[in-house]
């Protein structure tokens, strides 16, 4: 998406999240852009919960998480997300999370793209990691 290419899925960060919410340009259009493509939009269930606070205030995070597929995090992909962070020797299971639902062909959307990248390379996915 970023590059113009094909992607499997996009997938977002709270990063994303936070910057669709704020009304981000860039971050809009490649929803939107997503959306018109037909690519699916997925983020983790650890996600959602650390961006959302409720209220009338997040109505653009609510219009968003709409069209998102969220992923639960569960007793079937906590462990795997612990080994991926033993692996990259690294501790943000929120971060995990989203590349643990990232699979080759993916686009990660992400505002800690460092991070990111470093696991995507521990898990050893061949995925897009754009800094928004």
């Amino acid at each position: 998406m970023a590059d113009g290419g094909r992607v499997t899925a996009l997938v977002l960060d709270a990063g994303a999240l936070i910057a669709s919410e704020r009304g981000d340009l860039r971050v809009t259009a490649l929803l939107h852009s997503a959306e018109r493509a037909q690519v699916p939009i997925r983020t983790s269930s650890a996600v959602v919960a650390q961006v959302c606070r409720g209220g009338p205030r997040q109505a653009r995070l609510a219009r968003a998480l709409a069209t998102v597929d969220e992923r639960a995090l569960d007793p079937e992909r906590s462990r795997p997300i612990g080994v991926l962070l033993g692996l990259a020797d690294m501790d943000d299971v929120i971060d995990a999370s989203v590349v643990d639902i990232a699979v080759d062909g993916d686009e990660i959307l992400t505002s800690n793209a460092e991070d990111i990248r470093a696991l995507v390379r521990a898990a050893g996915r061949r995925v897009t990691v754009t800094a928004i």
